[in-house]
């Protein structure tokens, strides 16, 4: 593997900033893999590794300014954005280490010996350990939440896995900055600097999950790379849980009744969630269902009028830029498909937003409209325009996997009358999460969130955000007979540790 340049780029002009670093070799690989192995033993303490989850979150809120300008050099997100984004992100590393503190996320069970029972039960105690080194493949749209000190890593470390991560190349320069954070923060409490891993390159990231140390893997990406991703760590010797979110057309189902009674809002609130990020968020409403008719008509005009007030924007990097010209146009391509709003190339270095509009029909069976029941990553939704409840079912019947699925209810339906209930359960099997009166983008970090879907949305049940995202970085173990002098302290009777626990079929807190 030859070693290139890595560089930082600007994306409002395409053009090279700095060399950030270089490609890394597989030796380098290796040598980042077996310093975070190495480095499990810092983090086996709950106490530890907790102070050092908060000690991250407040040492990158102290260079918030230095990173919110470099990520905004490379990503052009803005720095309002950003620096809600940095919050974000210092928020997870703290709910973590709430997390680890509470230590419910061990899930301890004990079951003392039942001679009675049947069969017998012997003298079973079960909880859960750390799987090991967990790759994470950082996202491009999300520099700080999703990327080197984000949900992915802020779990993994709070399960006690060291973490190595493939930076992505959007930003190389960024990554380098908060892995330099996130290692002195480690630094503050003994725990070596190898916690913390930091790759760059394309097979850097093919070498990173081949690597038989590594225990586990996260991703945020396109469906290509992430099911190639997938693939690999099925086909290693030993196959790992691979933790994938590949994409999401985010369906939207609007009711006749919602269209008349508050149209102009719909409109333009689907608006300002398509535009969102440039249309760059892995939630963006991608396909509405919108009833022909006066009352459709009239949420379409005011999708029209909101989304032509919108400005053009810069995307995360000109390959994206490429991608999102070239899928529109072949979308509106399409015969029968119109444009209300074009969307396209809005100058040089920037993209305009727009929707399409199409016959529901059209999509109702395989054919070339099965293109636009694909994701489209950019500022563009497509409108489709259905006659009957039958019309519509049969289109959502036709859709994959997705992280959300959104309805629009009047408030009659919402209050029970009408299809509400049942729309609420076609969209159910469809995703992850199920809205209602509401736009998918903006995923709370609660303990009840769930950001996930069934395939191609993620590749597991698991969650990337809120409490249980650290449930993936970890293994059920049972000890079965083992005496109380050799049991580890969170399995002992007098549960020296104070954590929630199962004892006996009684929940103790």
């Amino acid at each position: 593997m030859a070693a290139a340049p890595v560089w930082s780029v600007d994306p409002r002009t395409g053009k090279q900033r700095e060399q950030v670093a270089v490609e890394a070799t597989a030796q380098e690989v290796d040598t980042a893999v077996r310093a975070a192995h190495d480095a499990r033993g810092a983090l086996a303490d709950r106490t530890v590794r907790a102070a050092f989850l908060r000690t991250a979150a407040d040492r990158l809120q102290g260079a918030k300014d230095q990173l919110v300008e470099a990520a905004d050099a490379e990503t052009a997100l803005g720095p309002v954005r950003l620096t809600g984004e940095l919050a974000r992100t210092c928020y997870q590393l703290r709910a973590f280490a709430d997390i680890v503190d509470e230590g419910a996320f061990l899930d301890v069970v004990i079951n003392h010996p039942d001679d009675t029972a049947t069969p017998p039960i012997p003298d079973l105690r079960r909880y859960k350990v750390s799987l090991g080194v967990v790759a994470v493949y950082s996202a491009s749209n999300f520099p700080f939440a999703f990327s080197v000190a984000g949900g992915d890593t802020a779990s993994a470390l709070g399960a006690g896995c060291p973490v190595v991560v493939k930076a992505h190349p959007d930003h190389p320069a960024l990554s380098e900055l908060v892995a330099a954070v996130l290692r002195r923060a480690a630094a503050e409490h003994g725990i070596p600097e190898g916690v913390i891993g930091l790759v760059h390159g394309f097979e850097a990231g093919i070498e990173l999950i081949k690597h038989p140390l590594v225990s586990a893997a996260g991703f945020t990406g396109s469906i290509r790379g992430g099911r190639a991703l997938f693939d690999a760590a099925a086909a290693r010797p030993v196959p790992i849980p691979f933790h994938g979110e590949l994409g999401s057309l985010n369906p939207v189902v609007i009711t006749e009744a919602a269209a008349a009674e508050r149209a102009e809002a719909i409109g333009t609130g689907l608006a300002g969630s398509m535009t969102l990020g440039v249309g760059q968020f892995c939630v963006k409403p991608g396909l509405v269902l919108v009833p022909s008719g006066a009352a459709g008509d009239g949420l379409v005009k005011s999708l029209t009028d909101a989304v032509s007030d919108t400005d053009a924007g810069v995307l995360l990097d000109h390959r994206m830029r490429d991608n999102f010209i070239a899928g529109v146009a072949e979308r509106a391509e399409l015969a029968d498909v119109e444009s209300p709003v074009t969307p396209g190339a809005g100058g040089e270095h920037t993209v305009s937003a727009g929707f399409l509009t199409v016959a529901a029909e059209k999509l109702t069976s395989e054919g070339a409209y099965d293109l636009l029941l694909e994701e489209c990553f950019g500022p563009v939704t497509v409108v489709a325009r259905y006659d009957d409840d039958a019309q519509a079912q049969a289109v959502l019947s036709r859709l994959p996997g997705n992280l959300t699925a959104t309805v629009h209810l009047s408030a009659e339906e919402a209050a029970g009358e009408g299809r509400g209930a049942e729309i609420l359960a076609e969209l159910t099997p469809l995703a992850g999460r199920v809205l209602v009166n509401g736009w998918p983008t903006g995923v709370a970090v609660a303990a009840a969130q769930h950001h996930g879907g069934p395939y191609p949305a993620t590749t597991s049940t698991s969650t990337s955000v809120g409490g249980t995202a650290i449930e993936r970085w970890m293994r059920p173990v049972a000890y079965q007979g083992a005496p109380a002098a050799l049991l580890p302290p969170e399995l002992r009777d007098e549960n020296p540790l104070g954590l929630p626990r199962r004892f006996n079929g009684q929940l103790e807190r």
